[in-house]
């Protein structure tokens, strides 16, 4: 079943853009769309029923010879065959990922119907939205790093489409613009990784990768540059130092592109990746480590700024910018499982988030800035009942999902002995629950600051909107127990599931440190909570605007975002423009004047032998000509026509010839 689960989301895209567009109804667009997620998400499960069933813990379905059998050259000269196919692998992994795609998918396509009910574009909208799914897919089931990268150029097309989607605003159009190029950067990376393990291995399937490096032939050295490589475009696609401005300015798309993009599936894809090829990054210590640092520095450092913001959607990408820091955290440290835990556990929450926030933009007809917001408890109630749900999840409180992923990754990092990742992890923890609430607290608690016209349409969002929120948020709250702990009495069933596609994990602690560790995250998180409930309901935001006053450096350096969009703005836009003017200025100085100074030379040449073809050349040939013409007309004077004078010529002629006979002899 596995090889149809990207299937419906292509047909449906296809049915869309080229016949819904023109042909079809709203209501016939909408059915097109969700019905191929459907019918993808009901494929995911019964491929799940089949693997569980199904004795070997990989299943492999090539569909045909990409690249023809030939031989490469590896680095150390030997020669070994290479073909490439076009094959499918599903396990574990693979299930999980595609459950997860397919039905968060689902339920954000089921919004969308209400959402997007008045854009003109309607039809497009949803023509994208499955093409993106159907591309997610093949990311995910590629068995090889070829199959592979055709899903991951996929999506980082599909999201230059659908961040760009009202493509008649700038703002809208740039950050798509800014999304595909920071993603090109990563994708060298990509390539440049694949390359280097085709140059060392001969091979870029995934089962051959990791045969090559559990079985020793793979240099360390190698191993990590390609890891490393690797990571980079992972840090593209999944929005990590360096490469994550891209991500806050996509908050320019849809709603629901932010909850299927930057939530549940495209910003995982580089989680998913490291996950993916577990063998490489474990055989190389230096990348797992980058890996992890990386993660734990870009969880604190989002989260600084998500501190400031004042939009309501910008606030939750850069909590997503923080919470993928968790999962490369939970990764580097090699708790491979506990890293796509939190990415399962995230996309229920967070999707939740993106799609309460679109409720809230579309009760306030378009509003985002949650200064003109407060008080909105009362006024949809439900909404903020969902959003709550989401809020506590994402913050850590026991007994909803983030608490099991997020602490399942912290005693991961200890056990293994990386403090410093442990100590970032859980200050990321706290400031995570801070900002959350911060943003709960000024959208629905307080006095109302609504505009007059906000204030009087507000309304709670239809069921269609509704109730795909309703069911996120009992995923965000019971989602989390398949991988309850052993500690807390569970089984640790997730991680066991995983083990034959990421390898066996599990944090070796003590129960009571175990536990410990939890009181302090959770003390850490309800610490967050309570301080941003006394900074923006009891004192009504004084602490923060009279910190903000007194640190207005500080505050303005956060607030525009560390100056990184104006620094890479100057240092690579304006690079490549500045190189640009001099490429021109070379061109015109030195090309053009090489070629306009041979040219001249050219020009003055030609009139040197203008002159000598002139002079002499011509002046010999006329020359010539002017003996001819004097000689001829000597002799033309001979020729009379009168008879008598040729007879006298004869006889002058005979006479002549006889006095030299007479002469000589």
């Amino acid at each position: 079943m596995f090889v149809l689960i990207p299937l419906f989301p292509l047909l449906g895209a296809a049915v869309n853009g080229l016949l819904g567009i023109r042909f079809f109804s709203r209501r016939a667009v909408g059915a097109t769309a969700v019905g191929a997620v459907g019918l993808s998400f009901a494929a995911a499960v019964a491929a799940l029923a089949g693997l569980l069933r199904s004795a070997e813990p990989v299943l492999v379905k090539t569909f045909f010879t990409w690249i023809p059998a030939s031989v490469v050259r590896t680095a150390g000269g030997k020669a070994v065959p290479f073909a490439l196919d076009f094959a499918f692998r599903y396990d574990s992994l693979a299930a999980v990922m595609t459950l997860v795609v397919t039905g968060v998918g689902l339920l954000i396509h089921v919004y969308s119907v209400g959402y997007m009910a008045h854009d003109r574009s309607y039809a497009r909208f949803f023509a994208y939205m499955n093409l993106f799914t159907f591309a997610m897919l093949i990311l995910v089931l590629g068995a090889n790093l070829a199959v592979m990268f055709i899903g991951w150029e996929g999506v980082g097309l599909c999201s230059y489409l659908l961040i760009g989607f009202w493509f008649t605003k700038d703002a809208a159009a740039d950050a798509g613009k800014k999304a595909f190029i920071t993603n090109r950067v990563g994708d060298f990376g990509f390539l440049l990784g694949t390359g280097l393990l085709l140059f060392a291995l001969g091979t870029i399937d995934i089962a051959g990768i990791t045969a090559a490096v559990e079985g020793g032939g793979l240099a360390t050295g190698t191993a990590t540059a390609a890891a490393l490589l690797l990571f980079l475009g992972a840090t593209g696609k999944s929005a990590q130092i360096p490469l994550y401005t891209w991500l806050p300015d996509a908050m320019e798309g849809p709603t629901p592109v932010s909850a299927l993009i930057h939530a549940a599936t495209m910003v995982t894809a580089g989680v998913y990746m490291v996950a993916r090829l577990h063998a490489l990054f474990s055989f190389s210590g230096t990348a797992l480590t980058v890996v992890a640092l990386t993660g734990a520095i870009t969880a604190v450092y989002a989260a600084t700024m998500a501190f400031v913001q004042t939009d309501i959607k910008r606030v939750l990408a850069y909590s997503t910018i923080s919470q993928i820091g968790y999962m490369f955290m939970g990764l580097g440290v090699g708790a491979y499982a506990a890293g796509i835990f939190h990415l399962m556990t995230h996309a229920f929450f967070k999707s939740l988030l993106f799609l309460a926030a679109g409720s809230v933009i579309h009760a306030l007809s378009g509003e985002q800035d949650m200064r003109n917001m407060g008080g909105l408890r009362k006024r949809v109630p439900r909404t903020y009942l969902v959003f709550l749900v989401g809020a506590l999840a994402i913050s850590g409180i026991p007994g909803l999902s983030g608490f099991f992923s997020k602490d399942e990754i912290l005693a991961s990092a200890y056990a293994s002995g990386h403090y410093l990742v442990w100590g970032l992890g859980l200050a990321g923890a706290a400031m995570t629950a801070f900002y959350m609430f911060r943003l709960i607290f000024l959208t629905f608690h307080g006095e109302e600051r609504l505009a007059p016209d906000a204030g009087r349409h507000l309304h709670e969002s239809p069921p269609v909107m509704l109730v795909p929120l309703q069911v996120l948020a009992g995923l965000a709250v019971v989602g989390g127990y398949v991988g309850l702990p052993r500690v807390l009495g569970g089984g640790a069933w997730f991680a066991r599931f995983l083990e034959t596609s990421t390898g066996a994990h599990e944090s070796h602690l003590a129960a009571g440190t175990e536990v410990l560790l939890m009181i302090v995250s959770v003390g850490a998180s309800l610490a967050a909570i309570y301080a941003a409930w006394t900074i923006y309901v009891k004192r009504r935001g004084e602490p923060a605007r009279r910190l903000a006053g007194k640190f207005k450096t500080v505050y303005r350096v956060v607030s525009r975002k560390y100056f990184v969009d104006e620094a890479y703005s100057r240092i690579f836009v304006g690079g490549v423009i500045a190189a640009g003017r001099a490429a021109d200025w070379f061109d015109r100085r030195v090309i053009d004047g090489l070629v306009d100074g041979a040219a001249g030379l050219a020009r003055r040449v030609s009139r040197l032998t203008i002159l000598f073809d002139d002079g002499v050349v011509d002046g010999a040939v006329n020359g010539v000509g002017r003996i001819h013409l004097a000689a001829s007309s000597l002799l033309r004077r001979l020729q009379t026509g009168y008879v008598y004078n040729y007879a006298l010529a004869v006889v002058l002629g005979a006479a002549l010839i006889i006095t030299l006979v007479i002469t000589v002899f």
